[in-house]
């Protein structure tokens, strides 16, 4: 009787150590792909970084036609230099310049001019900060170039008819990128300060529009 059960436990474990072998082999490939997919073994690569060129200064160059009201719409020209603290603010410092024509009283009567050539110049000057909104991308053709919108404003001061004026500027833009360290941009300003130049103190607001090529480094 007793061999008998050594029997049929040996043809038993006869039977079942294959299944055992098959599961067995089954879990240690199943763990190989596991480990595959988990613990890629990847070379990696050692970035150094303070060689990581981040361009958050700007310099440019515009130019374009600036409305002083009451004196004309004139071209206007000028430079400014900027620091990007984020990806979303940009302080930027700029100066422009434009000669104003006589005004429409000064043509209608015939009369002596209100200002001098000299005093006709209109230079300004301004610190503004700047927020990027709405990035994006442009397509031509094969190519595509990084783009915003943004909106700035600041304040500054006016020079003209050899006074001073405290001056707010606001106003917005686009800007494309062709390159990491070369851009283009569309400008409008609107420029606010009061003079009384005429006689009586007026509030004016004097638009600008202006294209411009900017360098980051």
């Amino acid at each position: 009787m007793e061999s008998r059960f050594q029997y049929i436990f040996l043809i038993a474990s006869l039977l079942l150590a294959p299944l055992s072998y098959a599961q067995d082999e089954e879990k240690a490939d199943s763990e190989a792909v596991l480990d595959e997919v988990i613990n890629p073994d990847l070379e990696r690569r050692k970035i150094d970084e303070e060689r990581i060129d981040s361009e958050n200064f700007e310099f440019g160059i515009f130019a374009g036609v600036m409305s002083v009201e009451d004196f004309g719409t004139n071209s206007v020209y000028g430079f400014r230099a900027g620091y990007h603290i984020t990806e979303d603010f940009f302080i930027e410092g700029v100066y422009g310049s434009t000669t104003t024509t006589p005004t429409s009283y000064e043509v209608l009567s015939g009369g002596s001019p209100l200002l001098t050539d000299e005093q006709r110049q209109y230079d300004y000057y301004n610190l503004s900060l700047g927020l990027n909104l709405l990035p994006g991308e442009v397509f031509l053709g094969k190519y595509a170039f990084n783009t915003a919108f943004y909106v700035i404003g600041g304040a500054g001061n006016t020079v003209f008819a050899d006074n001073e004026y405290f001056t707010y500027n606001f106003g917005g833009g686009f800007r494309i990128f062709t390159t990491d360290w070369l851009a283009f941009r569309v400008d409008f300003r609107n420029h606010l300060f009061t003079h009384n130049i005429l006689g009586d103190d007026k509030a004016i607001q004097n638009l600008e529009t202006h294209l411009g090529v900017s360098i980051y480094f």
